[in-house]
C-alpha cells in the first residue's frame, strides 16, 4: 500500500477530526483529575492527543504534577507530553511542582531541561511559588540546585508601568505568614531584608498585608533584627507604625517604637499619625504608648475627637501631653501660584506633615514632579513658599555641585531660583523656584502649532534668556552647566524663562573646552527652538555641524548657529558679543536699522523710484509684515549679494558703509 505525504489532502484535519481530538482531550484531562490511570492509558494507546490543552492553558501534564501523581506524569511524558509546555499565564510544569513543593518532580523536570529560575507571565519562579506555599523541602532544593534567592518579580510592561511587580521570595513568605520559611529565607540563604519592590515596599510592609496578628509576632521580630527599614511605606502612605495601630495590637506597636530609627510622626497621605489614627479609633493605650515615647500631640484636633468619642480619660491624657482645645488651626484663605500643581500643593498644606527646618514634603506619588537620577523632584513648601525640591542622598557629588553653583549665582536672574536646603535623614533637599513646565513639555502641547510668516517672539525671548543664563554663570559665577537641553529650560507661571539643573556644572579653572561644550548645546538648542520641537534634541546631538546649519530655516539662525560652533579660541565674553546678532532684533528692530543705514537722501527727498524706497516700504498698519517681503526679496537672494557674504562671514563687523553699499547694490 502506498504511503500518503502528511502534507496531502487526504491527511487534512476534519471538523469530525477536530471535534474527535478536543472530545479526547478532554476526556484525558477528565482520567488526571480523577486520579484514572487506566482511562488515561487506554486514551494513550488510543492516540488521543497528550499535549491538549484547555482554554486556560491546562495540559494533562499540569493536571497531574497539580495532583502530585507521579505515576501519570511518567506515563505522560513516556507519551510525548512536553516538559516545558506553558499555560495562558506562562506557568510550567515545573513552576506547578514547586507549587505543591514535590522534590521528585521538581527534580524530574530538572532533568527535562527545566531552567530552575524560569518564571510564568507574572514573574513567579518555583522558588518563589515554594515560598508562598511554605513549601520547605521544595525551597531548600530548589536553592541547593541553583534558584536565586533574591529574584525581583519581572512583569509585562503595561504592569510594570503600573509598578507592579519587584517582590522577592522573602516578600512572599511574610505575606504569607511563613515564619519558619522566612529564617530559612534570613539565617541560612542570605535573603535581602532590605529588598523593595517596584512600590518600594518591603517585606516588613507585605507581612501588613495578609498575616494575621499571630504570625505577625513572629514575623515582624525576625524582619527587624535582621535590619528591615522601619519606616518604609505601603499602599496609601501607611507605614508599619500606621499598621500595627490600624490593627489595634499594643505588642507590635511597642515592638516597633523599640527600633532606633523610628519615626513616630510620619503620616500616611491623608496626614494622619500614628496618634491621631490611635485617638480615632479609641486605642487608649497605644495612645498613651506614643505619647510616652514621644509622639507630637500637634497633629489635629485629638482633644476635639476624644471628646465626640465620650471618652473622657482619652482626653486627659492627651491634655497633659500638650495637645490643644483647638488642635486644628484656622483655614486661611491660600491660593497656589501655581496652576499645574494647584490641586497637589493645596492637598499637601492641608495635611500635617513634620517639618524638615523650613521644608514641608512628603515623598509621595501625588507630589512627585519628576524621577532623576537619583532621588527625584517633589512638591514641597519652603517657609511657606510654594517650590520644587530637588532629592540627593547626603553627601551627593552632584548635590554638593548644584547647591555650590546656585549659591553662586543668587543674583542672575535668568538661573532657576534657589531658596535653601536642608538635610535629613541621609538625604539632602534642595529647594528650588517652583515652575509650570520645561521647554520640551511646551512644545509637545503645542505641536503644530506654528504659523508660516509670522514673527517668532517666543523663540527669541527663550534663546535670549538662555545666553544670558549661560553668559552669567560662565562669567559672574565661573561654571559652566554641561547639561543643556530642552529639558532643563523651565517655563514658570508667568511664562519666564530660566535655566536649571546644574548638578553636572563645572567649576571653570581656565579650560575652554568646557566653554565650548556649552556653546555647541547652545547651537543645537537655537534650531531645536526654532523648530519649535519637531527635530528631537537627541536627534540633533547626532548630526554633524554642517548637517545642524543645513537645517536652519533662515540666513540669521544659520548664521548664529555657525557662530556658536565656530566659537574660535577666546571664547570668554563670546555669548556677550552673540547677544546683539541680528538673530535677536526684533522685525520692526530690523526694519528701523534697514531705514536708517540706506540711502537718506532718497528716503528724505521721497524717490518713489528708488529701488530701497520701494524694498521699505510699509503695507498699510502691517509695519513689522513689510519685513517678511525684504528677506523674500533680499536674504533669499544672498549668494548673488555682498550682503550675503557679510552675514555668512562676520555681520557683526560689517561696516556702515558696506552695509549701505549691500542695500543700495542688492
Amino acid at each position: 500500500m502506498e504511503t500518503k505525504s502528511p502534507n496531502s489532502l487526504q491527511e487534512s484535519s476534519t471538523p469530525s477530526d477536530t471535534e474527535t481530538t478536543s472530545g479526547d482531550g478532554i476526556q484525558l484531562l477528565k482520567a488526571v483529575k480523577e486520579g484514572n490511570i487506566e482511562l488515561l492509558q487506554q486514551l494513550l494507546e488510543g492516540g488521543a492527543e497528550v499535549n491538549f490543552q484547555d482554554e486556560w492553558g491546562w495540559s494533562a501534564l499540569h493536571n497531574a504534577v497539580q495532583c502530585c501523581r507521579e505515576d501519570m506524569v511518567n506515563l505522560l511524558l513516556h507519551y510525548g507530553a512536553d516538559p516545558c509546555l506553558k499555560k495562558k499565564n506562562g506557568a510550567t510544569p515545573f513552576i506547578i511542582a514547586g507549587i505543591v513543593g514535590n522534590v521528585e518532580l521538581l527534580k524530574l523536570f530538572l532533568s527535562k531541561g527545566a531552567d530552575v529560575n524560569e518564571c510564568d507571565d507574572n514573574g513567579f519562579t518555583a522558588f518563589m511559588e515554594a515560598a508562598v506555599h511554605g513549601e520547605e523541602e521544595a525551597l531548600k532544593f530548589l536553592y541547593e540546585n541553583g534558584a536565586e534567592v533574591n529574584l525581583s518579580r519581572k512583569t509585562k510592561e503595561n504592569q510594570k508601568r503600573l509598578r507592579k511587580g519587584g517582590a522577592t521570595a522573602l516578600m512572599d513568605a511574610a505575606e504569607n505568614g511563613h515564619a519558619d520559611i522566612l529564617k530559612i529565607l534570613l539565617d541560612e540563604m542570605g535573603a535581602d531584608v532590605k529588598a523593595r519592590d517596584n512600590m518600594g515596599r518591603n517585606a516588613l510592609m507585605y507581612a501588613f498585608r495578609k498575616s494575621d496578628n499571630g504570625n505577625l509576632v513572629d514575623i515582624i521580630p525576625l524582619l527587624l533584627y535582621h535590619g528591615a527599614d522601619v519606616n518604609v511605606r505601603g499602599e496609601k502612605g501607611k507605614t508599619p507604625l500606621i499598621l500595627a495601630v490600624e490593627r489595634g495590637h499594643l505588642g507590635l506597636v511597642q515592638m516597633l517604637l523599640e527600633q532606633e530609627h523610628i519615626e513616630i510622626d510620619d503620616t500616611d497621605s491623608e496626614g494622619k499619625t500614628a496618634l491621631l489614627l490611635a485617638v480615632e479609633l479609641k486605642q487608649k493605650e497605644i495612645a498613651q504608648l506614643l505619647c510616652n515615647k514621644g509622639a507630637s500631640t500637634d497633629c489635629g484636633d485629638l482633644v476635639m475627637i476624644a471628646r465626640r468619642n465620650y471618652d473622657a480619660p482619652l482626653v486627659k491624657l492627651l491634655l497633659s501631653h500638650g495637645a490643644r482645645e483647638d488642635g486644628c488651626p484656622p483655614v486661611e484663605d491660600w491660593k497656589p501660584q501655581s496652576s499645574r500643581w494647584g490641586k497637589a500643593l493645596e492637598h499637601l498644606r492641608r495635611i500635617y506633615r513634620p517639618m524638615i527646618g523650613n521644608l514641608k514634603i512628603f515623598i509621595d506619588e501625588e507630589y512627585k514632579i519628576t524621577d532623576t537620577s537619583e532621588g527625584g523632584i517633589y512638591l514641597g513648601f519652603y517657609e511657606g513658599q510654594e517650590v520644587a525640591v530637588k532629592r540627593f542622598s547626603e553627601g551627593s557629588t552632584r548635590g554638593q555641585q548644584e547647591v555650590s553653583c546656585l549659591q553662586s549665582s543668587r543674583v542672575n536672574n535668568d538661573l532657576v531660583t534657589f531658596y535653601g536646603s536642608e538635610s535629613y535623614k541621609d538625604c539632602l533637599y534642595v529647594c528650588l523656584a517652583l515652575c509650570e513646565q520645561t521647554l520640551e513639555e511646551h512644545f509637545a502641547a503645542c505641536s503644530g502649532e506654528a504659523v508660516e510668516n509670522e514673527e517668532d517672539v517666543f523663540a527669541r525671548n527663550v534663546l535670549s534668556s538662555v545666553f544670558k543664563a549661560v553668559e552669567k554663570l560662565h562669567l559672574l559665577c565661573g561654571y559652566t552647566h554641561q547639561d543643556l537641553c530642552p529639558q532643563n529650560i523651565l517655563i514658570d507661571s508667568e511664562n519666564a524663562i530660566c535655566l536649571a539643573d546644574f548638578d553636572e556644572s563645572v567649576k571653570r579653572a581656565g579650560e575652554p573646552q568646557e566653554i565650548k561644550r556649552d556653546l555647541q548645546a547652545l547651537g543645537w538648542l537655537v534650531l531645536y527652538v526654532v523648530r519649535k520641537g519637531e527635530v528631537p534634541f537627541e536627534t540633533l546631538k547626532t548630526k554633524s555641524n554642517e548637517e545642524v546649519i543645513r537645517l536652519s530655516p533662515d540666513e540669521e539662525t544659520r548664521d548664529l548657529i555657525r557662530c556658536l560652533f565656530n566659537a574660535g579660541d577666546n571664547v570668554q565674553g563670546h555669548l556677550n558679543g552673540l547677544l546683539g546678532h541680528p538673530f535677536f532684533w526684533s522685525w520692526e528692530n530690523r526694519y528701523r536699522t534697514l531705514r536708517d543705514v540706506g540711502n537718506e537722501s532718497d528716503i528724505k527727498k521721497g524717490v518713489f523710484k528708488s529701488k530701497i524706497v520701494q524694498l521699505l516700504q510699509p503695507e498699510k498698519s502691517e509695519c513689522s509684515r513689510s519685513f517678511a517681503r525684504w528677506t523674500s526679496k533680499m536674504i533669499h537672494h544672498t549668494h548673488n549679494c555682498c550682503l550675503g557674504v557679510h552675514l555668512s562671514c562676520s555681520p557683526l563687523n560689517s561696516t556702515r558703509e558696506e552695509t549701505v553699499h549691500c542695500l543700495v547694490h542688492c
